[in-house]
């Protein structure tokens, strides 16, 4: 080549190698994992995110912030996709496993600058996450949960997240409840659980409906609000006059003739107003159009009607009821009919909301979030349902460990014995996760309020002792205990989503030493 350089890529391509990639990346990473810190534990702090166009988010949830602040380097989003999976696999855990990916991310920089290769780190790592699987299954107090347990399990969830001020204790209990209902012999089926938000009234108003809420309010006035032992029918139809597929002029020249045309339209209309009489519902949905004229026959009929319904309402119906969807009336048949207890019209504020309860299928449940302002319903409805993901982990997956910072404490202390038998530079890799997991429990203790190494060298000291401790936040400044004492339960689930996924980002970000980025 003459001594002449060659060039591969375009002048537009920007190439970051060695040293200076790996400390880009794991910079990105770390300030992810910080960004969601001051989140952690029962008084961890809201973030409070504003889009371009003004819309506000206030939450203290992992993945939803991690989410809204629209992340856009490589590294980084690595650590936003380490949520997504937890949020996924087991539905809390997400701000536990970034900030973990964030500090092996931060041991991981101490080791290259020591010149221990990053494949020794991943494979320290890797054996480090191994020996925590262990710890974890070690830490197990329960796999056969009671109700007592299971309630336990979701106010641990709940705690310290934005509720609107009512008790993530009573909020538990409808978890709970929410989760008996929809447990069967397969386990639980957690796609049969709504939560419907509805701003007005207070966080104490949310209650447990047992069927569905679809928002919508009846065709007409006049008809009934309510309807008990309700025959149910869902037609996939517009209920109006049908539209000719060809242009057509009609000619009117007298009264009579336009009286004629009239009648001749109400007929039409009234005949399918007597064809839904005959096949005995009492409430129908329909997916397209009613007339207004169809409405007030069936209104004078007493049968409840909505319409416009959507096609994910219209499944709800049917799963709640046992009513199947028809093309037209003429088609309906008696075992198209589905049955519920009871269908009512209830209106909140402007809005109309139709509850289906009771229904004989008896295969869908509803969450009826109540909130002051929306703020406060999209933040309870984020708790409710990690805390539905959470309680199903704990009863699908089996196990629960004390929370509070306990179990990892444990997992750490196991870790570092047997780090003793991993031979050469390997060794410093796993003993430096173990480091990396007491973050964990230092950010609980600084977010709670104490001094977050004399906690750490406390903590530290009550299980070498024996004493099985976390950081409680009992009281203004939070005290050293035994989570058992609080009832403070996690799913093993959660604990083990979490080694693994912050285990796989930050061992991928570390082997990264080059970067070539082209517009």
């Amino acid at each position: 080549m003459g001594g002449q350089p060659m060039f591969i890529l375009s002048e537009d391509t920007e190439r970051t190698r060695g040293d200076d990639a790996q400390s880009s990346n794991i910079s990105a990473g770390k300030a992810v994992s910080e960004a969601v810190r001051t989140t952690l534990g029962p008084r961890g702090m809201d973030k409070m995110l504003v889009s371009d166009d003004g819309d506000v988010v206030i939450t203290n949830d992992g993945a939803t912030i991690l989410d809204e602040m629209d992340i856009e380097q490589p590294a980084a989003q690595m650590l936003v996709e380490v949520a997504e999976t937890q949020e996924d696999e087991v539905g809390d855990g997400t701000t536990t496993a970034s900030i973990l990916a964030g500090e092996l991310l931060k041991e991981a920089e101490s080791l290259l600058d020591d010149e221990v290769h990053p494949t020794t780190i991943v494979e320290g790592y890797h054996e480090a996450a191994d020996l925590a699987l262990e710890a974890i299954e070690n830490e197990v107090v329960e796999t056969d949960l009671d109700r007592e347990q299971l309630i336990k399990v979701a106010e641990s969830s709940m705690t310290g997240k934005g509720t609107g001020g009512v008790t993530a204790e009573d909020l538990a209990e409808t978890v709970v409840d929410t989760i008996d209902y929809v447990e069967g012999d397969g386990g639980v089926d957690r796609d049969n659980i709504t939560i419907h938000t509805q701003v007005g009234s207070s966080s104490s108003a949310t209650e447990l409906v047992e069927g569905v809420i679809v928002d919508e309010g009846p065709g007409s006035e006049d008809m009934p609000r309510s309807v008990e032992d309700a025959t149910v029918a869902i037609i996939d139809d517009d209920l109006e006059i049908q539209e000719s597929n060809i242009d057509a002029e009609y000619q009117v020249s007298n009264v009579d003739q336009l009286n004629a045309a009239i009648e001749a339209e109400n007929d039409q209309l009234r005949a399918y107003a007597d064809d839904l009489v005959a096949t005995g519902a009492d409430v129908v949905f329909v997916t397209g159009d009613v007339d207004d004229r169809v409405s007030t026959f069936l209104a004078d009929e007493g049968l409840l009607t909505f319409d416009g319904i959507s096609s994910d309402d219209t499944a709800s119906v049917s799963a709640a009821t046992g009513a199947s969807r028809v093309g037209s009336i003429d088609t309906l048949e008696d075992d198209d009919l589905g049955h519920a207890d009871s269908v009512s019209v209830q209106k909140f504020g402007d809005d109309e909301l139709a509850f289906i309860e009771g229904g004989s299928a008896a295969q869908a449940v509803t969450i009826f979030a109540r909130g002051g302002t929306k703020h406060v319903v999209d933040e309870l409805e984020r708790a409710l349902s990690d805390s539905l993901d959470v309680v199903t982990a704990a009863v699908d997956a089996g196990g629960v460990v004390y929370g509070a910072g306990a179990t990892e404490i444990a997992v750490a202390n196991y870790i570092r014995e047997e780090a003793a038998g991993v031979e050469g530079r390997r060794q410093l890799a796993t003993e430096a996760f173990a480091d990396a997991l007491d973050v964990l429990p230092r950010t609980l203790a600084e977010n709670t309020g104490m001094d977050p190494i004399d906690a750490l060298v406390d903590l530290r000291s009550e299980h070498e002792s024996g004493t099985f401790a976390g950081i409680i936040a009992a009281d203004e400044t939070g005290v050293i205990d035994e989570p058992v004492e609080y009832g403070i339960l996690d799913p093993a689930a959660v604990k083990r989503e979490a080694v693994q996924s912050a285990t796989e980002a930050a061992t991928m970000i570390v082997r990264i030493d080059d970067v070539i980025a082209s517009e």
